[in-house]
C-alpha cells in the first residue's frame, strides 16, 4: 500500500538533526488521498515558494481505492514523501488536504481542507471500514435515524464527514462561495466556525489563462473556423463514461463524434476523470477509445491538459461532474450526455445547473444538436455558474496563503502570493487514420466544396459525389485497395519514405485503382501525384484547411472531367463549411537525384568449409 514503507530519516526523523542542512523549519504536510486530490494540492504548492522557513512534505492516506498513479505523481513533485504511519506520528505546523478521505483526525497539527472539485455538491456515504473515504459508497452504521429514507450525506458539508466525536476534523474548511457556508450552516452548524472563504485556485488558474485560448487551440491543431467539441466525464457508473445509468450512451456517442461531424469543421477531444484513467488503467482507456482516436478524437492528459482543453472548447458534452460546471462558468455551452441528479445535493448550484442544461437526444443527428447548442444562449440559469463557482475570483492565492500562514503561526512572505500559470501543452494536431468518406460538389470555375467524415457508420447526407480517402497508416490495409485518394503526412526529408516525389510514385504504382496520392509536408502544402503521373504542388495559407482536403478537391475536379490546365492557370477555391481557401496549383519539379553512393569494396570470399 502506498503510504507504507521505510520511514524517512532526513529531513525529519528521530536522528534527523545530525543530517539535515536546514533544520529550523516549519513542516507543512500535503495529505494526498488519490491523484485527483493531489492535483489540487499541486495548485497551491507554489504559495510556499522561496520561503526558507518552510519544509514541504507529502504523504498518502492509503484510504482510496484509486491508488494507481499517486506514487508517480508525488515522485514528479520531488517533495519528500512520508509513509502514512510516520506522518501521523510527526508533529507538523500545518497539514493540507484536498479531501476528507482517510483518518485525518490522527494527524498531529493544524489541518486545512480544500475542495478537490467545484465546491461540495455530491452525496457520498461514509464507509464502515474505519477509513473515511468518499470512494466506496458503503453506509456508516448509525449515520441516519432508524426508519429514515436512505440518503447519503453531502460530502464535505455534513456531520458524517466533518465531525469526529462531535468535533470538527479540520481547523479550517476552505469554501469558495457564501452559498456553501449557508448549506454548511444548515447541515452541520458545529463546523461553521472553521469555514473560511478563499476562492477557487483551480478556477483562478483557468481565468488567468483565458487570454491564451488561441494558443491552446493551436496546440490541438484547431484551424480558424473549426469548432472544438469536448467530451467530458466524471467517474462512477452513472457518469457519461459509465455503464450503470439508465442508458449507456458512450458506445453510440463515440463513433457519432467522428462520423457525423466533418473533420475539417470540427475537432473532438475527451477529458476523463483521473479515477477513470487510474481505475481501469491508461492502457485500457486507450484500447477502449482506439477507434475514436483513429477517427480524430484527442485524448487529453487528465492532469496537465484538461483545463487548457476546456478553455479551448467551443462546446462541451458532459455530465454532472465539476468539469461541466467549470465549462459553464467559463461561458462555454454544455450539453448533458447523461444526468444523475440523485447523487447531487438538490440545493447546490451544480444540481440547479444540471436541471436546466439541455440534454443530448440519442436519435437526433449530433451535428444538429451541437450547432443548436453553439447558436443558443451560453447560460441556462440565473444566477449562473460564473457567479457561483467563486466569490473571490482572482484572489484565491492571496486568501489561501493568508490562512496557511495564520495556521502555521508565522508572518507571510513579503512577495505577492501567486499561482503557477497553466503550461502550454505539447502540440497534438489531428491525425485521423480511419478511412474518410469525402463528399464533394463543384460550385463554379475552380471552386469545390469538400466535407470529410471519419469512418462514418452510414453514407453522409447531402448532395454531391463521394469518394474514399485513406491514410496510408490505416488499421485495415484492405481499405487502401478501395481508396480513390491515399495520403500521409510527414517531413519533406524523412529518409524512411524517400522524397515526396519518390513516395507518391511508389504508392501510385502499388495501388492501381487509386487516382490521387498526396504527401502532406506541412500545414500549408502537399505534393500530389495524379494517375497519369503528373506531379503537382498544392499550397495555401498554413492556417487554412488540412492540405489533404485540397487533394480530395483536386480529385473531384478531375473525376468530373475538368481540365487540369484550368487549375494550373488560376488555382482553385476549396470550401470547407463556411470558409473558402484559395489553393495554388503548380507543376512540381522533382529534386535532383541523389548522387550514387560510393561503390563498396568487394566482399571477401567466405573461408572454405572444412
Amino acid at each position: 500500500m502506498l503510504g507504507s514503507g521505510e520511514w524517512v530519516r532526513v529531513p525529519v526523523g528521530d536522528d534527523s538533526a545530525r543530517w539535515t542542512t536546514r533544520g529550523r523549519f516549519r513542516p507543512v504536510l500535503l495529505v494526498v488521498h488519490n491523484v485527483t486530490s493531489a492535483t489540487r494540492l499541486l495548485d497551491v504548492l507554489p504559495l510556499f515558494r522561496d520561503d526558507l522557513r518552510v519544509q514541504l512534505l507529502a504523504t498518502c492516506t492509503g484510504s482510496s481505492p484509486f491508488q494507481a498513479g499517486v506514487s508517480e505523481l508525488l515522485a514528479k513533485t520531488e517533495v519528500r514523501v512520508l509513509p502514512w504511519e510516520q506522518a501521523v506520528r510527526l508533529p507538523v505546523d500545518l497539514a493540507i488536504s484536498a479531501s476528507f478521505g482517510g483518518e485525518l483526525h490522527l494527524l498531529k497539527g493544524k489541518l486545512i481542507v480544500l475542495s478537490h472539485g467545484v465546491g461540495y455538491n455530491k452525496r457520498l456515504a461514509t464507509p464502515d471500514t474505519g477509513h473515511r473515504t468518499p470512494d466506496t459508497g458503503h453506509p456508516s452504521p448509525g449515520a441516519r435515524p432508524p426508519g429514515a429514507v436512505p440518503q447519503p450525506p453531502v460530502f464535505g458539508l455534513s456531520r458524517e464527514w466533518l465531525l469526529v466525536d462531535g468535533s470538527p476534523v479540520a481547523d479550517a474548511l476552505v469554501l469558495s462561495h457564501p452559498e456553501q457556508v449557508e448549506r454548511l450552516r444548515a447541515a452541520c452548524p458545529e463546523a461553521v466556525p472553521t469555514a473560511v472563504l478563499a476562492g477557487d485556485p483551480c478556477f483562478d488558474r483557468m481565468l488567468a489563462a483565458v487570454p491564451y485560448r488561441e494558443r491552446f487551440r493551436r496546440t490541438l491543431g484547431i484551424r480558424p473556423g473549426q469548432r472544438l467539441v469536448l467530451l467530458n466525464s466524471t467517474w462512477n457508473p452513472d457518469s457519461l463514461f459509465g455503464d450503470g445509468g439508465g442508458d449507456d450512451v458512450l458506445p453510440s456517442l463515440l463513433p457519432r463524434l467522428t462520423s457525423e461531424l466533418p473533420v475539417d469543421e470540427y475537432r473532438s477531444a475527451a477529458v476523463l476523470h483521473p479515477n477513470i484513467w487510474h481505475g481501469h488503467g491508461p492502457g485500457q482507456i486507450r484500447v477502449w477509445l482506439d477507434r475514436a482516436r483513429r477517427g480524430g478524437l484527442a485524448l487529453i492528459d487528465p492532469l496537465e491538459g484538461w483545463r487548457q482543453a476546456l478553455i479551448a472548447a467551443d462546446a462541451v458534452i458532459g455530465d454532472a461532474g465539476s468539469v461541466s460546471y467549470y465549462a459553464a462558468a467559463l461561458g462555454t455551452p454544455v450539453l448533458m450526455g447523461t444526468v444523475s441528479e440523485e447523487s447531487l445535493d438538490a440545493r447546490s448550484p451544480v444540481a440547479a445547473f444540471v436541471r436546466h442544461a439541455p440534454r443530448l437526444v440519442p436519435n437526433v443527428p449530433l451535428r444538429e444538436q451541437v450547432d443548436a447548442l453553439l447558436n443558443g444562449p451560453a447560460s441556462h440559469i440565473r444566477p449562473g455558474p460564473a457567479e457561483l463557482v467563486s466569490s473571490a475570483k482572482g484572489e484565491a492565492a492571496t486568501l489561501l496563503r493568508r490562512h496557511f500562514y495564520r495556521l502555521i503561526g508565522i508572518p507571510e512572505p513579503d512577495e505577492p502570493a501567486l499561482l503557477d500559470p497553466l503550461p502550454l501543452p505539447p502540440y497534438e494536431p489531428p491525425n485521423p487514420t480511419a478511412p474518410l468518406r469525402v463528399v464533394t460538389r463543384l460550385l463554379g470555375t475552380g471552386e469545390i466544396e469538400v466535407s470529410r467524415y471519419a469512418d462514418p457508420r452510414a453514407e453522409p447526407a447531402g448532395d454531391g459525389d463521394a469518394h474514399a480517402a485513406v491514410h496510408e497508416d490505416t488499421l485495415d490495409p484492405g481499405q487502401l485497395a478501395l481508396a480513390d485518394v491515399i495520403f500521409r503526412d510527414g517531413p519533406v526529408d524523412d529518409p524512411r519514405y524517400g522524397t515526396p516525389a519518390q513516395w507518391t510514385a511508389e504508392v501510385l504504382g502499388r495501388h492501381p485503382h487509386c487516382a490521387v496520392v498526396v504527401y502532406v509536408t506541412g500545414a500549408g502544402g502537399c505534393t500530389v501525384r495524379i494517375r497519369n503521373g503528373t506531379l503537382l504542388r498544392l499550397t495555401a495559407d498554413p492556417s487554412a484547411a488540412d492540405p489533404a482536403a485540397y487533394a480530395s478537391a483536386l480529385h473531384a475536379w478531375l473525376a468530373s472531367g475538368k481540365a487540369l490546365d484550368e487549375l494550373l492557370a488560376g488555382g482553385m477555391t476549396v470550401r470547407t463549411g463556411d470558409r473558402a481557401h484559395h489553393v495554388a496549383v503548380n507543376l512540381a519539379t522533382p529534386p535532383p537525384a541523389m548522387p550514387p553512393a560510393a561503390t563498396p569494396p568487394p566482399a571477401m570470399p567466405p573461408p572454405p568449409v572444412r
